[in-house]
């Protein structure tokens, strides 16, 4: 099959990024043919080796945008999508499916005013979870689009259903990890004497750095122990906020800073160099969106120690490190320690269930159940 992706989305790096390149990679390995379809002025952070044809209209960024700023931004990329939905419809020839791989109830809402929701072949829209806010409003436009039988609704998530709803154009699938495919997994830092902590993707003020640092550093660890902080940052007071935590905790010598956002090789290897990733960040939408650092996790085979909203029902099948209540940093502490202190202890016990974990999850696997949707 000749398989186009369309891509608006332009970011500094990160998940997004890594996704696309699963899709084109694994369904290359697939025997499938795959090429983008992207805005005028869209610029990749990554070279996929695939043809790139462009469609007129600019892709918006909301990178800095803030207030009228961001709603204006919201209104111009709504009458750019669907003039690019416009596009697509007329080079429907080109290809065999269409697949939009960060999709949202919005990406439905423009369809269902667009003469793509007519196209002549499969057109897959991928939304990585469903908040519980906007679930009525997903419902509402996939209904209005369940008489177009090739337009498929594929919504990564661990359940059969979408909060105990289902569609018939609704197919729920597990998400892929992310693995490192520019250098071997052999490379993996683990046994160290100097136990290697990660904590890594973009910055955000909600993952309350700040009181991670605090717990680390007051901590009673029986072996030595560096803690790495990444973050990428995507607006000006993120950066700034992330400038000053670098500061305040530059004379603590177990613990290093990388501010910048890493792609390919360069972020493969840093995620191999650590022998386990921290991802103690609370927020109400990481039980509904899957996690693209734990994912990354299971797919180089790293231990984790995760706040107990972080896809709560991958840590219920599989047991690939350790969890404790969300938002509680006593709780934070006492796990954080015991992980630390018995890690030798139970890193063989990770591994093996790390290793069964991507396994179901392996981007593989993820390709071969969208074929099967696809074909559906």
């Amino acid at each position: 099959m000749q398989i186009s992706i369309f891509e608006n989305i332009m970011t500094p790096g990160g998940h997004e990024v890594e996704f696309d390149r699963i899709i084109v990679e694994e369904f290359q390995n697939l025997g499938h043919q795959v090429n983008f379809y992207v805005p005028e002025n869209f610029k990749f952070q990554f070279d996929y080796k695939v043809p790139t044809q462009k469609l007129n209209g600019e892709a918006v960024t909301y990178t800095n945008s803030r207030g009228i700023k961001k709603l204006f931004a919201a209104a111009k990329r709504e009458i750019n999508r669907r003039r690019w939905y416009n596009q697509l419809y007329d080079n429907q020839s080109d290809f065999d499916v269409l697949i939009i791989p960060t999709s949202t109830y919005r990406y439905l809402r423009s369809l269902n005013q667009s003469v793509l929701k007519k196209i002549d072949v499969p057109m897959i829209f991928i939304l990585h979870g469903i908040n519980p806010t906007e679930v009525d409003k997903f419902f509402n436009e996939a209904n209005k689009l369940l008489p177009y039988k090739n337009i498929k609704l594929v919504v990564l998530t661990f359940n059969d259903n979408i909060f105990g709803r289902r569609l018939d154009n609704i197919f729920p699938i597990y998400p892929p990890t992310y693995t490192p495919r520019d250098i071997s997994i052999t490379n993996c830092a683990m046994n160290n004497p100097k136990l290697n902590i990660g904590f890594f993707g973009q910055y955000r003020r909600e993952k309350k750095l700040e009181d991670l640092l605090d717990v680390f550093i007051k901590g009673s660890y029986t072996r030595e122990v560096k803690l790495i902080i990444q973050g990428s940052t995507m607006h000006a007071e993120d950066s700034e906020d992330f400038e000053r935590i670098i500061k305040k905790y530059s004379g603590h010598k177990n613990i290093e800073f990388i501010h910048k956002g890493l792609i390919g090789a360069e972020w493969q290897k840093a995620i191999l160099n650590v022998d386990a990733l921290l991802m103690p960040y609370s927020a109400p939408r990481y039980k509904y969106h899957w996690g693209g650092m734990l994912f990354t996790a299971i797919g180089f085979k790293k231990p984790v120690i995760a706040s107990d909203d972080m896809n709560p029902e991958v840590f219920e099948k599989f047991k690939i490190g350790e969890t404790f209540k969300s938002g509680n940093l006593s709780a934070l502490s006492d796990v954080l320690q015991r992980f630390i202190n018995n890690f030798d202890i139970n890193s063989e016990k990770y591994l093996k269930e790390l290793a069964a974990a991507s396994e179901e999850f392996s981007p593989k696997n993820f390709a071969l159940r969208l074929e099967k949707i696809i074909k559906s």
